[in-house]
């Protein structure tokens, strides 16, 4: 299979953002384009919804206290 380049022209802030959303997801950009590519041909539409859950408040304030204390081991 022949492959191609798509570039994509957008703000540093928003490839930011998508760059930190996919990651948590476990994948890279260029994975994601591809996924969204397949599924736009596989379903005739344009369709593909993916997302993060928020992080509990509970595990955000765990972290941070586990990062005080490792503040006070160094």
């Amino acid at each position: 299979m022949t492959m191609t380049s798509v570039t994509v022209r957008v703000d540093d802030a928003t490839k930011k953002q998508a760059t930190d959303i996919v990651e948590d997801l476990g994948l890279d950009l260029s994975s994601v384009t591809r996924a969204f590519y397949r599924q736009i041909v596989r379903e005739n539409r344009i369709p593909l919804s993916l997302s993060r859950q928020p992080i509990p408040a509970e595990t955000l304030d765990a972290l941070d206290e586990v990062r005080e204390k490792a503040e006070t081991w160094r």
